[in-house]
């Protein structure tokens, strides 16, 4: 039961952002690991899924509205029927309160567009995956994303000045910015918006690359926190550390679950672009809290 308290799910949930991570999260859970958890730890999964059906229309996001319908097909086909009934439930008035939201919202859309100054000084504010979230909301937001002075303070922020060649003008930061993301594995981080933290000794949900605790963030300087997917999430949960376990727990749940991983969360390979993301073709050696 720590190890999912430890977890911090609902958090993830209140967030706009990580909303769509946890309830990847979830789905793995009940789909890869439900049938071996306590019957506590099940106790606080189905809270947090009735959690995320409750906070659905607050995030009004695309990708909430993807995550909360894939989550409710692991529900329907892993809780037991009264659990089950009233998530759905749940999820139904989630859907209806949604549609409303959405209608009201475009019928009060009338608001020009920001400026691109304007929009450029917000996006400022914004961490990575923030800022790459609202590269896809619209032609002018995704503009304004490129903005070049944006990308510059984030590799300031993350890297080293010492890795590039050569700046001249006309120096296209983003893409420094993405490739730096590849070397050093972090695209990871943007797909489950997990890392681990080894000077606490906690999967964590990371604050532009780097544990959200000050106390890691001034001991740890620039350093980067070790990429998490979710399916290793789902393996610490369940106190499985070696690769070979890892290997049985994909093959034998994916069958008996009956649905397979690609069909429930984010792809954790490293081949192809997730949605706003770059490729990521490296491999990383997997590093699991120790129980």
């Amino acid at each position: 039961m720590m190890r999912y308290q430890n977890l911090m799910v609902g958090d993830g949930l209140s967030d706009h952002h990580r909303y769509p991570f946890a309830c990847n999260e979830l789905i793995s859970m009940i789909d890869l690991g439900y049938s071996r958890l306590p019957k506590d730890v099940k106790a606080f999964i189905f809270q947090d899924c009735l959690s995320a059906f409750r906070l659905l229309p607050e995030m009004n996001t695309t990708a909430a509205v993807s995550a909360a319908n894939l989550l409710v097909k692991s529900v329907e086909s892993a809780f037991p029927k009264q659990k089950k009934n009233l998530a759905i439930v749940q999820f139904k008035q989630a859907k209806v309160a949604l549609k409303r939201r959405t209608k009201s919202h475009e019928e009060s859309r009338d608001t020009p567009s920001l400026p691109q100054d304007v929009l450029v000084h917000i996006f400022s504010l914004l961490d990575v995956s923030s800022l790459i979230s609202s590269s896809q909301v619209s032609r002018s937001w995704n503009l304004a994303t490129h903005e070049g002075s944006l990308w510059r303070s984030l590799f300031n922020l993350h890297f080293s000045h010492d890795v590039l060649t050569h700046i001249h003008p006309g120096f296209d930061w983003r893409e420094a910015f993405k490739n730096e993301c590849i070397v050093y594995n972090l695209s990871k981080m943007l797909r489950s918006g997990r890392g681990y933290c080894s000077y606490c000794d906690t999967l964590v949900w990371h604050d532009n690359f780097r544990c959200p605790k000050k106390q890691c963030q001034f001991e740890s300087g620039k350093e980067q926190l070790d990429p998490i997917l979710t399916h290793q999430v789902v393996n610490y949960l369940l106190g499985i550390t070696s690769s070979s376990d890892e290997s049985n727990l994909d093959e034998s749940d994916s069958v008996d679950s009956g649905s397979t991983e690609s069909d429930s969360v984010e792809s954790d390979s490293d081949d192809g672009d997730g949605p706003g993301l770059w490729a990521n073709p490296k491999k990383h050696t997997e590093r699991i809290p120790t129980p």
